[in-house]
């Protein structure tokens, strides 16, 4: 009885090591949304700009310092070489002690009559709001490089797929001319040129698997995958959902206009040339004087002691500080802040130009995929009619092996085609996306979805 127990124990562990390996062995299936997920989780460029953004936060609290007083607490000892003192009447009088104990606290602010230091604060605070725009124009260029990516690999995929399947029928084919050959039907060459296009299509097949791997190593270092994974191909949109409504507008004029109003970069661009407006104030306010005020309270202790030595103080102080001449460097400070300031205007106005092309482009590219896909698959059918049509022809010895090899040829240039024009198709609404804006706001309104999903679900 106990080895019977002992057996079924064993036989239980062994089944779950078996199901536990295979849970580990098999490799992890992801869609692009699963993508999106984990590269914005994962991106060492996301990331980095993440710790601008805290560089930016830590750059306030250093402009905030300079608006608040500083408190300090001070302690100095002193040793003299030699006792000094002289004596009037019968009364020593101590000159220089023996050492003498210095300490206290004090208090401090300095200021500058033109508020540079509120300037100074304005400015920190509006890094902080670029370095979040910053921010969401990295993610979101990133997301679009993980979906040009995801659609590469896709891409790689169905040409693997359209080389095999040329390898195939074109050993088929060899197979019929061989034995066409043996029939006296037909002659040697046609036996020889099948093989040498078969060959040619297995040396495309190789490359063709090269590439996957490639293009499959490239989204694993963007996405942060492991090596072993696969993608799961969902339905997608085929249309545009960012569309304004109609204004009586064009499209491209409307998506013109989302752009400039929903471009991270933009926005980012915009706050610098604020930021710069406020530099030159803050560099022409070395112009004006600096107030400084201190308030101090110490004590001392001198041995031997004296009555001629406070041990107690208590004062405060008020600086006005004006410089006259310091070289130019006023000058040249006010001078190179104007510099920039201008720069920061003609960068905003470049940025706007850019943008405006670059959304023209990806509407037209959308137009140009949308209106090739039809015609790409009616050229798929007709090529795949073509192609059954003229390999039955050889059979019955009605076409010969070139016209085989020729409609082979069409038949896999326009799978090629279509699927290329596939997923340039999909990858032209996201790039339309992109450029005006609304991909990051997209995806995470996605993530967001799912996720409120999986916990209704639950």
């Amino acid at each position: 009885m106990n080895l019977y127990i002992r057996f079924i124990v064993i036989h239980i562990i062994i089944m779950i090591t078996v199901l536990v390996s295979q849970d580990i062995s098999a490799s992890e299936e992801y869609s692009l949304e699963d993508l999106y997920r984990i590269a914005l989780e994962r991106s060492e460029k996301i990331k980095i700009s993440g710790e601008d953004v805290y560089i930016s936060e830590s750059g306030k609290d250093k402009a905030l310092s300079a608006l608040l007083p500083k408190f300090s607490a001070f302690w100095d000892y002193t040793r003299y070489t030699e006792q000094k003192s002289f004596t009037q009447a019968v009364t020593p009088f101590v000159i220089q002690p023996q050492y003498s104990v210095t300490w206290g606290v004090r208090l401090d602010q300095s200021v500058s009559l033109s508020g540079r230091e509120i300037t100074a604060f304005k400015i920190s605070k509006k890094n902080i709001e670029k370095s979040k725009y910053d921010l969401s124009a990295v993610r979101e260029e990133y997301l679009f490089e993980v979906s040009s990516s995801y659609y590469d690999v896709l891409r790689a995929k169905s040409t693997v797929e359209i080389a095999r399947t040329s390898v195939e029928r074109l050993a088929k084919h060899r197979d019929a001319a061989a034995k066409r050959l043996k029939a006296g039907e037909v002659t040697k060459t046609a036996l020889l040129r099948a093989q040498a296009e078969l060959s040619g299509a297995q040396s495309e097949s190789v490359k063709a698997e090269n590439s996957l791997k490639l293009a499959g190593a490239i989204l694993a270092r963007l996405a942060g995958l492991s090596e072993d994974y696969k993608l799961k191909e969902v339905a997608e949109s085929t249309d545009l959902g960012i569309l304004p409504p109609d204004n009586g507008r064009s499209t491209v004029a409307n998506l013109k206009e989302m752009a400039m109003s929903e471009r991270a970069e933009l926005k980012a661009i915009g706050l610098q040339k604020e930021i710069a407006d406020d530099q030159v104030k803050y560099a022409r306010g070395t112009y004006w004087p600096t107030l400084s005020i201190e308030g101090v309270y110490s004590r001392l202790k001198v041995e031997p002691s004296s009555p001629f030595f406070i041990d107690e103080t208590i004062y405060g102080a008020f600086n006005l500080n004006f410089p006259f001449f310091e070289g130019g460097l006023r000058k040249a400070e006010v001078r190179e802040s104007e510099a920039r300031q201008r720069q920061a205007l003609l960068a905003l106005e470049d940025l706007k130009k850019d943008i405006t092309i670059q959304v023209e482009n990806a509407y037209l590219d959308f137009m140009t995929q949308k209106g090739v896909l039809k015609s790409l698959e009616d050229q798929l059918t007709f090529a795949k009619d073509n192609y059954d049509a003229v390999s039955k022809q050889f059979e019955f010895g009605f076409a010969d092996s070139i016209e085989v090899m020729d409609a082979n040829t069409l038949l896999v240039t326009a799978e090629k085609q279509l699927a290329n024009a596939k997923y340039d198709y999909r990858l032209s609404i996201l790039r339309v996306e992109r450029a005006s804006g609304t991909l990051l706001k997209t995806v995470m309104k996605q993530q967001s979805s799912a996720i409120d999903k999986n916990m209704k679900e639950e």
